[in-house]
């Protein structure tokens, strides 16, 4: 059954589809939120923090996806209990409507709210199904959905079934309930003696140093212009556009880091005490077993490159996330050498198309094949660095 919340959230139509799931379509966040919040709240629950309400509400209320429409989709059971929530975007793909989960490319992970390990457990055919059904009441030509876990927190995602192997992974690492023990696993006995080195000649330089968790607005839009700043002269070195230059990315970062319990985003800066200095930040979305790490950056500066405040930060980082009861920490989605040597967890990611309409089996081919394509481009380090070449030559 799909039932239809075109009218200020109300159902104005129903069909029966397979397996007995019934499918709501929400138009707009509100209408769904108390159900949205009570299933996030839930100890049985199993998401990722990139499709709790406040993330999710933050993100549509900046404006990035302007022009496209939102619609929530929740999965119910027999027995009428939500089973599934999807928060989607459609927009236009030439001629066809395409549905993709909210977040794009500032969310690492966009893989469905479950409201149980037992719904998780549904058959991926009859979830495929379930989708083909409410796309085709809501208007929906295909949904194309990016950075599905094959696995989360050790259960498998049906809708990761069938999807190809993304073009990079994500890496991640489990947080113990001691943070010291955590920091010994997790750094090498040289990698600690390293950093403790590099930390007192840091202090000698610039005097003490200490991190910082954004607690207030004005604290997290101070380290927030410090990470601006720090990502802008980045970008430059690199000869790439800064996507972080967008005034709506930024009106949605200062929403998502309002301090909440959690905030949606939260924020933490390695600082100089007397000068208070940003020397590095480090952002990540937030629930309460979770940090998901979304950006990182560093003070530029030549002289204090030598001391690594980034790595400084990450270190505390860790040891603050375990000491806050925090389960597990990830580093995002992406080759770097400081997730290689802290993480000892590959989070697989798929990319999956679900046709709707007969036109848009096309778009599914195309997608599948881009997806081959781009996964060889970044797996091979010849054609990547061939790649990452041609696109500073572009934007010269």
């Amino acid at each position: 059954m799909v039932a239809l919340a075109e009218d200020l959230g109300r159902p104005t139509q129903a069909v029966r589809g397979r397996g007995g799931l019934t499918a709501e379509v929400f138009s707009e966040l509100t209408a769904a939120e108390g159900l949205w919040r009570a299933l996030e709240t839930d100890p049985a629950v199993l998401m990722t923090p990139y499709q709790r309400f406040d993330w999710v509400a933050a993100y549509c209320a900046a404006g990035i996806d302007a022009g496209e429409a939102i619609r929530i989709l929740v999965l119910r059971d027999p027995l009428g209990r939500a089973r599934v929530l999807l928060p989607l975007t459609v927009g236009r793909r030439g001629p066809l409507r395409v549905a993709r989960v909210i977040g794009d490319r500032h969310a690492n992970f966009h893989m469905p709210l479950f409201a149980s390990r037992e719904a998780a457990a549904m058959p991926a055919e009859d979830l495929t199904a379930a989708l083909t059904d409410a796309g085709r009441a809501a208007g929906i030509d295909a949904f194309v959905f990016r950075n599905q876990p094959r696995f989360w927190d050790g259960t498998p995602n049906p809708l990761a079934g069938g999807g190809l192997p993304a073009p990079s992974d994500a890496y991640g690492m489990l947080l113990g309930p001691d943070a010291e023990a955590t920091l010994r696993r997790v750094f090498s006995g040289d990698t600690r003696k390293k950093l403790r080195a590099k930390e007192r000649k840091l202090v000698e330089f610039l005097g003490a140093i200490e991190h910082r968790v954004a607690e207030t607005p004005e604290a997290a839009a101070e380290i927030q212009a410090a990470f601006y700043a720090q990502k802008a002269a980045r970008f430059a070195d690199l000869g790439i556009a800064d996507p972080y230059a967008d005034a709506a990315v930024r009106r949605f970062i200062a929403a998502a880091t309002a301090p909440g319990a959690p905030p949606a985003i939260e924020v933490h800066a390695l600082v100089a005490s007397e000068s208070g200095r940003i020397l590095a930040t480090f952002g990540g979305a937030v629930d309460g077993a979770r940090f998901c790490g979304m950006w990182t950056s560093f003070d530029t500066d030549p002289e204090l490159g030598r001391f690594s405040p980034g790595e400084i930060l990450l270190h505390r980082l860790v040891g603050d996330q375990a000491a806050r009861g925090r389960r597990a920490l990830d580093l995002g989605v992406g080759e770097a050498g400081y997730k290689a040597k802290t993480c000892d967890e590959t989070i697989e990611l798929v990319e999956q198309t679900v046709p709707v309409s007969p036109a848009s089996h096309a778009l599914a081919l195309a997608s599948r094949v881009a997806v081959r394509l781009k996964h060889r481009i970044k797996r091979s380090p010849r054609l990547w660095a061939a790649a990452q070449s041609l696109r500073r030559l572009r934007r010269r």
